[in-house]
């Protein structure tokens, strides 16, 4: 039959994985770095991978394919919840296997985790201060690349913040990310809205506080908003800041 279905572009595609997490119905893997349509009956059309895609590479396209099936769908994920894996430690496995699997794409959405534990500000001879370290904990930290599960989230105090808060705050890494797991973005340059994907990780993982940095231009209202309506919609109670940075690099009170 003639219908709509997906359309991924290996041209443009990094092998992120965040298409397969976003697809609820399992149409999509990660096959040799790259986003597969491998069960064109369990695409259902509606297109649920396409604001996920960070580089734009899934369209819709009307052609030839099976029918969508959907007791196949159901079936499948019965058979995923008869196993003896929870569903976390079962997204935490394919993550880590997309993660893995696509080591020919791009290097920057592979996401990793840094220890910090023993780094200290080195003393500087001669010049009198210590030389500062990088307090990021992980890789990526745009919240458009970031997976919605991963280890790194396991008990962690979340810093979500504006992009600019960095070049504005001189001493960003170790009054705000020290000690977190950075989640930066820019809602006006995206031209998205985080709050879904901040819903999600704020629901699925062990989150212990939240803390959202942002400048005092209005811009970075939408910011704050998507981070306010994401733990909202968590249903969670955890202990939450707003920090507002001047243009000129002053923290406001």
């Amino acid at each position: 039959m003639k219908r709509q279905i997906i359309k991924i572009d290996e041209e443009k595609c990094n092998g992120c994985g965040i298409c397969a997490n976003a697809c609820h119905e399992g149409a999509i893997d990660i096959v040799n770095g790259k986003a597969k349509l491998v069960r064109e009956n369990f695409c259902d059309g509606f297109g649920d991978c396409l604001p996920a895609c960070p580089t734009g590479a899934i369209s819709f396209e009307e052609r030839e394919a099976p029918e969508y099936d959907e007791a196949a769908v159901e079936a499948a994920k019965k058979a995923k919840e008869n196993n003896t894996m929870t569903d976390k430690e079962i997204m935490m496995q394919k993550q880590m296997e997309m993660h893995a699997a696509h080591a020919g794409g791009c290097p920057g959405s592979r996401f990793m985790q840094f220890n910090r534990s023993e780094e200290q500000a080195a003393p500087v001879e001669d010049i009198g201060y210590r030389k500062p370290v990088s307090r990021l904990n992980q890789w990526p930290c745009q919240i458009k690349l970031l997976p919605t599960e991963a280890p790194f989230y396991n008990g962690a105090k979340l810093l979500i913040a504006a992009d600019c808060t960095a070049y504005a705050y001189a001493n960003m890494h170790e009054d705000f990310m020290k000690g977190k797991i950075t989640l930066i973005g820019c809602p006006k340059l995206d031209d998205i809205d985080y709050s879904e994907k901040l819903t999600e990780i704020i629901t699925n993982n062990d989150i212990r506080s939240v803390t959202i940095v942002r400048m005092e231009v209005p811009c970075c209202g939408g910011l704050q908003r998507a981070a306010e309506t994401a733990l909202k919609n968590s249903g969670k109670f955890i202990p939450w800041q707003v920090v507002t940075i001047s243009r000129d690099g002053k923290v406001l009170e």
